[in-house]
């Protein structure tokens, strides 16, 4: 693992969080205590007359409580990229890769079929290396929409690059 590494948590909030995704919370928690390099976080919030809302009649993630991080995670969260896309590499997440100068991102959270996938996709098509974190990545519509996210993962960033946890190396203090 490369010293350069970085540690994004993809939009682990309370209007993502349910049955289907509650159980990465603790993972992730257990991820970012023991990780060695940079960590960020992306918060994405809905817009009215959004994509989302004209196209795939979404209208969730407006405002408070829905796009608070979990409580979990929030004394954790010095970086927060707030964002209105489904990738956290828009021009606030590529800027501070650049500044930090990150080779490799690991990434993690919620959604693995959408938001996971594209941050994972999109820092591929930056240059980085990208990691994806399976168990410590969830969707909140389910385990099948979970499932076809590590697939399609596996198709567009190569099937090295999905991980457990326990392989990530020694930038988690704690594995």
């Amino acid at each position: 693992m490369n010293s350069d590494a970085a540690l994004v948590v993809v939009d682990v909030q309370n209007g993502f969080i349910n049955d289907e995704s509650r159980h990465v919370v603790p993972r992730i928690v257990e991820l970012v205590r023991g990780w060695r390099g940079p960590v960020a976080f992306s918060r994405f919030f809905n817009r009215p007359g959004s994509s989302y809302e004209r196209l795939i009649d979404w209208t969730k993630l407006h405002g408070p409580p829905e796009t608070d991080l979990v409580d979990e995670l929030k004394p954790y969260a010095a970086t927060v990229i707030d964002k209105n896309q489904y990738s956290f590499f828009g021009a606030e997440g590529q800027a501070l890769a650049a500044e930090q100068r990150w080779t490799e991102v690991y990434v993690c959270g919620v959604d693995t079929d959408i938001c996971v996938l594209k941050t994972a996709v999109d820092a591929f098509e930056l240059g980085l290396t990208p990691y994806v974190i399976a168990d410590a990545s969830a969707s909140h519509a389910g385990i099948r929409a979970h499932e076809a996210g590590l697939y399609l993962l596996r198709r567009f960033i190569g099937t090295r690059q999905v991980l457990t946890g326990d392989s990530v190396g020694e930038n988690c203090r704690e594995h």
